[in-house]
């Protein structure tokens, strides 16, 4: 389950009969399967399952560190549910080889495919029942308010955010884990349906199988600049960075989430103040924390290496430049004006399309993309030109399809696309 649904899972409110709540798994909570012996068997079940498999997996966000899976719960026709717990077992690739050929239906399956890479479970086909809800333009895509809008049931979410790496698990929560499971394959093909029905089946199609494929996230440069924007002197960042260094060591050796440890803003406190001693390193606010109090004498010492280090060695005031990165739009209409007109234009004409086929205009064409298009558009802007452009970003034939030729035209005689904005934003207020 993913830390999304934790803030939107809550059933909505809907018109007509009252749902009916799930709060028992069809086939009651199965055992946790823990040995080699409890895999092998729960294997060949799968194995001779039929059709698709629902999957999800709980990890111990905000407790742990990193993002590891520590349940992994499945559910298939003529096979029952599984709840796996993958710590004492390690590698699943046996359950994943079974499942050869099979569509893994999942929800919000970018949350939790890396961590099922991880151990050795990679689907050969998905469907993801929360992106399917954003090409269908539902108001609320949490796994609760789509399984209430569309199967009538209350599906509870008390331990969505829950500490996963528990042992052992209560029945409770096992209970949880499988019913997040038990209808995934009916919703699957209720959301089908309406796709095949709104024209969007094939774009879903290709969604699918782009988050299938999607690479691992790049990690990002720097991260320990991250909250200290207030901070000017290199001194201070330097502080910042050293603390951050040590606190991901302290974090990865003792397994707790990084946050846990040591917060944001007590990294930047020690920024901002520079501690010589001990004693005034204890008198900040943000270290008396139990988290930070406890390992104060690492945090003093590596303050102190900060403060010593030589010039040279100190972080730049500002992060080196990435060649490829764009300024932010804000700067925008004092660096590029004409830029910062373009980028109104193309996201008049996303806004305006996304509207029309009822979907969120970032599922049409990601901001990452509109900006880009807008910074340095092909020439000439042709629909071919942009069409290309688009699909050498990453952007699918599908969304290629659907706006190229809007773009290309929105560019050409920008002025009559902004005059329909300021109209429907007039019929708006």
């Amino acid at each position: 389950m993913t830390e999304q649904d934790q803030a939107t899972d809550a059933p909505p409110e809907i018109e007509g009969p009252p749902l009916e709540p799930l709060v028992m798994p069809s086939d009651g909570v199965p055992d946790v399967v823990d040995s080699p012996a409890a895999l092998a068997t729960t294997v060949a079940a799968f194995a001779a399952g039929s059709g698709p498999v629902a999957v999800d997996a709980e990890r111990a966000s905000g407790f742990r560190y990193g993002q590891r899976a520590y349940l992994v719960q499945l559910r298939r026709e003529g096979a029952g549910t599984a709840l796996i717990d993958p710590i004492p077992l390690g590698d699943l690739s046996s359950l994943s080889e079974v499942l050869s050929g099979t569509e893994w239906v999942l929800h919000a399956a970018s949350q939790d495919l890396p961590c099922l890479d991880e151990i050795g479970m990679r689907p050969d086909g998905l469907f993801d029942t929360e992106l399917a809800g954003r090409l269908l333009g539902l108001d609320r895509v949490g796994l609760g308010p789509i399984v209430a809008a569309e199967l009538g049931l209350s599906l509870a979410k008390e331990h969505s955010a829950a500490d996963w790496s528990t042992r052992p698990l209560t029945e409770s929560w096992l209970r949880y884990a499988a019913l997040d499971v038990e209808v995934l394959v009916e919703l699957r093909d209720i959301l089908e349906a309406k796709l095949d029905d709104a024209g969007k089946l094939d774009w879903a199609r290709q969604e699918f199988e782009a988050v299938r494929l999607a690479p691992p996230p790049v990690p990002r440069p720097e991260a320990w600049r991250k909250g200290a924007h207030g901070i000017r002197d290199q001194r201070g960042l330097a502080v910042v960075r050293e603390l951050w260094l040590t606190r991901e060591e302290v974090a990865r050796e003792a397994d707790i989430a990084p946050g846990r440890i040591l917060s944001v803003d007590a990294m930047v406190a020690a920024g901002r103040v520079k501690p010589r001693t001990l004693r005034q390193l204890s008198e900040l606010r943000e270290f008396k924390h139990r988290g930070a109090a406890r390992r104060l004498r690492t945090w003093a010492d590596t303050v102190s290496r900060a403060l010593a280090l030589p010039e040279s060695e100190l972080p730049p005031k500002r992060p080196p430049q990435d060649p490829d990165s764009l300024p932010a739009p804000r700067s925008w209409r004092d660096r590029e004006p004409a830029a910062a007109d373009r980028l109104e234009v193309v996201k008049a004409v996303i806004r305006s399309h996304a509207e029309q086929i009822t979907m969120p205009q970032e599922n049409l064409l990601t901001p990452e993309f509109q900006r880009r298009l807008a910074w340095r558009p092909p020439q000439p802007a042709t629909e071919q030109r942009i069409g290309d452009f688009l699909s050498d970003l990453g952007a699918r034939p599908w969304q290629v399809e659907q706006v190229a030729g809007r773009l290309a035209a929105g560019l050409a005689d920008p002025d009559s696309v902004l005059a329909v904005e300021q109209v429907s934003s007039g019929e708006d207020t």
